[in-house]
This record gives C-alpha cells, sequence and structure tokens, in this order.
C-alpha cells in the first residue's frame, strides 16, 4: 500500500483579459492531487453557485512557464513586454475564449510545491493500473 500524499492547493489572483485597455480581476484555485498525477484542475470563481473548472495538464503549465505551449482548447504563452511578470492562458470552448493574465511567480511556485511531492517523470509510479484497467474493462 502506496502512502496518502497531501495535495497542493493555492488561490492566485489572475486578471482576464477583456481587451487591450480592460481586464478584471478573477480568483483561481490550482489544485494538484498526486492521486490524479498529470494534472492540475483549476477552478475558476465568477458570478455563480458553482466554479467552473478547467484540467490542465501539469506537464503543459511547466512548459508555459519554459515558451509557448499547448494548442487548440489551451495555450500557454510569455506576456511579452512584461519582463518576467505575467503569463497568458488561453482557454477555448464551445461557449468562447477566456485570456488570463497569470503572476509567473504564483504559477511557478505552485508548480515547484507539486514537484517537491511528486517529482516530474515519477507520476505514473502513483497511479493504481489495476484500478484503471478495471473501469476500461467490461465486467463480466
Amino acid at each position: 500500500m502506496k502512502k496518502s500524499l497531501k495535495a497542493v492547493e493555492r488561490r492566485v489572483a489572475v486578471q482576464l483579459v477583456v481587451s487591450h485597455a480592460c481586464s478584471l480581476p478573477l480568483c483561481v484555485r490550482l489544485r494538484y492531487e498526486p492521486t490524479d498525477p498529470f494534472i492540475v484542475r483549476a477552478a475558476f470563481f465568477v458570478d455563480c453557485d458553482e466554479p467552473v473548472e478547467w484540467v490542465l495538464g501539469r506537464d503543459l503549465l511547466a512548459g508555459g512557464l519554459e515558451g509557448s505551449a499547448g494548442h487548440a482548447d489551451v495555450r500557454i504563452w510569455s506576456a511579452a513586454g512584461r519582463g518576467d511578470e505575467s503569463i497568458y492562458i488561453a482557454l477555448g470552448s464551445s461557449a468562447g475564449t477566456a485570456l488570463l493574465e497569470v503572476p509567473v511567480q504564483d504559477l511557478s511556485s505552485f508548480l515547484e510545491d507539486t514537484e517537491a511531492l511528486v517529482p516530474r517523470g515519477t507520476e505514473s509510479g502513483l497511479i493504481d493500473w489495476d484500478a484503471e484497467l478495471a473501469h476500461l474493462l467490461p465486467q463480466g
């Protein structure tokens, strides 16, 4: 039996970019759980009862800190002209696209905490492969 590891959670103040001249503050809760070691859950708190949640790859977020990453529904890149203070995350769905400006330090610190808990490259050792296969295979 594997030992239970705690989750890493952080609230981050981001900007929802509406136009070049206008942005709105938004709170995002980032959560990383070793039981699902490849992903980060991002819960966006807007004017509704329940937060809107996106599931993002941890490697995708880390790649966005190093340069441009992602394609299609999730893309991450440096906020050129803002030094190393911010990155942009674009989230797209059938309902539209949201562009977020995220403080690099907050995202970097969060990812460092997740990597201290589960180093990159060791994630597959935390997955219960028998349980995953049981979900995929028909029960007879």
